[in-house]
This record gives C-alpha cells, structure tokens and sequence, in this order.
C-alpha cells in the first residue's frame, strides 16, 4: 500500500520505518524541517533501538521519504496515519490542536483526489475526539462523507519506547476502531501475518484503550512503590516480598511494572491519567483511586528528594536522565524533575545520560527540556568518571553498564539507589547505600 505518516515523533517514525520494511510505499510528513532533513537523510529523529539502522536501510531502497507538504503525501496515499502529539493542559484537559490542524489539511488534501482515501488516528486522544471533533473537520474541508466517500479508523498504538521496532512486529493486540467496515479492512491489511488478537470495535472503545492500558500501567507502578517505602520502613526488603506476590499467577496477575522503583514518567502515563481522571470528574464520575496514582507518584519523587536532603551533601552525581533506559525522551522524566528541584535548592550537580545530547533534542523533547533545564548543557558529563569524580552523593537512576562499573569506586561516596542496583541485596548492608524503596 502507499501510506503517508503525520508526525515523525516516536510513534510516527517507528511506524513509517516498519511499514516500510514490510514492502508498503511511506511518505513521512512533519512540519518541523530538522525532522524531515533527518528521515530524507536517512537518520532518524528519535533514539530508539534498530529504528536508525531500519530508517537508513528503508530510505536507502527508495520505500520511504519525507517532506513538509501535506498535498504531495495524500495525493500520493491511499491511507494517512496521523502520529501527531496531544498534549495536556496541568488540569488534565487534552490539546486537539495539532490533531485539528493535521485533519484539517488532510481533508483539504482529499478535496480534489477523485477517489477514497482513508484517514487513520494512531494519537491518543479521548472517547468522542474522532466522531465529535475530527469527523466534521474532514467532512467540512473535503466535502465528502465518512464512510461513503473516505474512510475513518481509530488504530491506537501500543509501542513502548525503548522497544517499539520490536513491539510492532510483535504487537500484544491490534486495536482498530472503524467507521465503516472498508476502513477496518484498510487498516487491517496493514498488519496482515502479524501476531496478536486483532479487535475491530466500534471508535470510542478503540479511543478508550489506550487509556484503559495506561491508566492501569500507571497504577501498578504507584502500587508497587508505595509498598516498597512501607517494607523499607519495616527494615524488609522489598523485592522479596515481591518475589512471593508475583509467585500467584491464578488472578492474573503480569508481573510487568511490579518491582518497586523510581516514580513513572514519560510522555504517556502522566498526560493520559491527568486526561482520564479529568474526563471522569467533567462527567460527575468520582474516581478516588485514579485521582490519587499522581499523587502517590509525587511523594514517590519527594521520597527521593528528601534522602539527598538527609545527606547534608551538597555536591550531586545525577546518572540518568531521560524517562527510560535506553531512548532520549526527557518529557516528564521523574529524574529532569528531580535534577530541577535539586537546582532549585542550590545543589551543585553533574549529571550523566549516555542516550542524551541537547544537540541531537528536536521538537517537543527538546521545548520540555528548555522549559524545564535551559542550561542542561552545562550540567551534562561527557563521562561518567567526570560526574563521579565531581560527586559526594551519587544518585543512580539507570542500569548502564558504564555506571555499574563506575560505581565499584564510589568510596565513601553516599549512593543513593533509584532503580535496585544488580547487587542491592549485598549493599543494603553497606554504609552508604540507601535504597529508595527496599
């Protein structure tokens, strides 16, 4: 098939690579030029595992190219994929603004092509954004339709960043919220010979999906943290107690974000919980533990703020940075909100991420991190011997084996331990280690 992909942000690009690869024509579309000059150059935007090897190997057969103008991509589509952002206001309430933009240029696009073309929404966004917003957009600017003249389908993503090559070819489930059964066909031959239930829903529960997932993988992390502070408390450890709860499989139970930890973070969980909880109260619904999995969260954050208060050190080693292992994403990153209140109090900090290079931060990422840290640069190590060596307390928030290395020398340094270090059951013993929760 001929795709055309809005947004090249993680989702976009990893989606616009892998189409490729399974022998689909895809046209990248972004407004941001640094984007598009990247994905024609055969590099991608983001840092993610195999997606710049996929992306170089996909641009270099000639199966994907990008550009800024919208005409050119549907023209030369039969499908559009729109990947774009829906970020949230502090109150939870959702921004459609970029997807308003994208639909509406696509509808004009649709205008004059003679033919059906069919619009798919992979951004998450709330029940009722499809039908009740993006619907009438695309009928006003293309005067056709839904479902007779072009098709509709809401296909969420499951892609978790840091695996998401992998978790496209290996999907957990297809969702594929259709208008019309043609564009649940459309949307299905996408993923033909694909592992994974496929489920053809109507829109809103295709919408609500999304949220469903996120807000009880954002639960299970609260949940297990909170645990982890009381055992610590106790003098137990943690993860042993852990050890016996996931042991029961009968009530289905998946041990995935079951292991006490720092707080969650990232560009989904926080932004689809505060969307989820506020579509709840506009409705009159009340949702006491859902309301409550931030704030847990925060005193989570706080728990950690608070050990380096205790030290009564004042010169910091930050190793991690990015919201998870193994990607660049700094948005909402509990470790950027850590290093930010640790600034703000005076702390005289270094931080190491070997994934992380203001350089290389373009679009959202990079506005978070200048919202957050405008003077990241400074802060940033170019070695982990550099933050070591600069260190009193070195605070570890991530498993690189550079880090773990590092850390064998750390003296009568304080570590303090966001994320079990490999050898936390022998350094619970040790002065000088503390672990957050265990």
């Amino acid at each position: 098939m001929r795709i055309s992909v809005f947004g090249l942000g993680y989702v976009g690009c990893v989606s616009a690579a892998c189409l490729a690869s399974r022998g689909h024509e895809v046209i990248g579309v972004d407004v941001n030029p640094v984007k598009v000059d990247l994905v024609t150059g055969g590099r991608a935007p983001v840092v993610e595992e195999r997606i710049g090897e996929l992306t170089a190997e996909m641009v270099r057969s000639g199966a994907l190219r990008a550009t800024a103008d919208v005409v050119d991509a549907v023209t030369n589509s039969e499908i559009s994929l729109v990947c774009v952002g829906t970020p949230s206001a502090p109150n939870g309430s959702l921004s459609t603004l970029y997807l308003e933009r994208v639909t509406e240029q696509i509808g004009r696009a649709m205008a004059g092509l003679g033919r059906r073309h069919t619009v798919v929404f992979r951004s998450t966004m709330l029940p009722g954004t499809c039908l009740e917003t993006l619907v009438p957009i695309l009928e006003k600017n293309s005067g056709g339709t839904a479902g007779v003249d072009f098709g509709v389908a809401v296909n969420p993503e499951f892609l978790r960043e840091g695996t998401s090559v992998r978790d496209f070819f290996d999907p957990p489930k297809t969702v594929i919220g259709e208008i019309d059964p043609e564009s649940g066909d459309t949307v299905a031959r996408l993923y033909e010979g694909l592992p994974g239930e496929v489920f053809r829903v109507e829109v809103p529960i295709a919408e609500m999906t999304k949220y469903a997932d996120n807000a009880f993988h954002g639960l299970k992390i609260g949940f297990a943290n909170e645990l982890g502070a009381v055992c610590r408390a106790l003098g137990i450890d943690s993860h042993r107690v852990m050890d016996v709860f996931l042991a029961d499989r009968k009530l289905n139970v998946s041990p995935a974000y079951l292991r006490p930890g720092f707080a969650f973070g990232g560009s989904c969980l926080p932004k689809d919980l505060r969307g989820l909880v506020y579509a709840a109260h506009r409705a009159d619904v009340s949702v006491p533990l859902l309301s409550h999995v931030l704030p847990s969260n925060e005193e989570h954050l706080k728990r950690a703020f608070e050990l380096v208060v205790r030290t009564g050190r004042r010169r910091i080693g930050l190793f991690g940075l990015s919201f998870k292992p193994g990607t660049d994403d700094l948005r909402e990153s509990p470790l950027v909100e850590l290093a930010e209140r640790l600034l703000g109090k005076g702390y005289d900090l270094r931080i190491y991420d070997a994934n992380v290079s203001v350089s290389r931060l373009v679009g959202a990422n990079r506005e978070y991190i200048e919202s957050r840290l405008p003077h990241l640069g400074q802060l940033l190590a170019g070695s982990v011997d550099e933050v070591l060596a600069h260190a009193d307390v070195c605070l570890v928030g991530c498993l690189d084996p550079d880090v773990l290395g590092a850390l064998e020398s750390a003296g009568d340094r304080v570590v303090i331990d966001l994320v079990r270090l490999p050898d936390a059951g022998r350094r619970r013993t040790e002065r000088g280690y503390v672990g957050l929760a265990w």
